[in-house]
């Protein structure tokens, strides 16, 4: 009896036991060795720092260093031949490449070249009429070419290397190449 009534006993603490420490929610944080090295101070790029040689707070980086995710694009708005034999299309030509392409056609080039890129986009009567996309001249283009010139520009049409990404550049080269069959 006296045996029954001690292991009721111990199963009854441990029991409880294991409900307090389920309960148990830590409040305090571990101790932090080093938090400069993660919670540093950080400044307006238009104020003023007193650590930096300049005074500036807004840091120049160091030389040859590129931003992530930004791809270097090593041609000049004159260099439009090497682009064309440097440059491959890296993308395939899938449904959801083709569908990304029409996308951003219909974004940036649509206004100015047109449905189907023949160059009658709705801004085109007070401006020149840019070249059809279906013409000659431009089906001969390679694809870095067309990369080059939706990077660059030419002519009257505006850079769009911040406004559109490199591989949404590559998916309007493909989506554009679907017009020449249609016509």
């Amino acid at each position: 009896m006296k045996r029954k009534l001690f292991c009721w006993a111990c199963t009854l603490l441990s029991l409880m036991f294991a409900f307090t420490l389920v309960g148990c929610e830590k409040k305090t944080p571990d101790w932090e060795m080093t938090p400069d090295m993660y919670e540093s101070t950080s400044f307006k790029a238009q104020k003023e720092d007193p650590n930096s040689p300049d005074g500036a707070a807004a840091r120049i980086p160091p030389e040859n260093t590129i931003p992530r995710g930004y791809t270097p694009f090593d041609c000049t708005e004159t260099d439009n031949e090497k682009a064309g034999k440097t440059l491959k299309n890296p993308l395939e030509r899938t449904k959801q490449v083709l569908e990304r392409g029409q996308k951003i056609y219909s974004t940036y080039c649509l206004v100015c070249h047109g449905v189907k890129g023949t160059g009658e986009g709705s801004v085109v009567p007070p401006f020149p009429r840019p070249p059809s996309l279906i013409s000659e001249k431009v089906r001969d283009w390679k694809d870095g070419n067309i990369f080059h010139v939706i990077t660059c520009g030419q002519n009257l049409m505006p850079k769009y290397n911040v406004q559109v990404g490199v591989m949404d550049r590559w998916a309007i080269i493909h989506y554009i190449r679907g017009f020449k069959n249609e016509n």
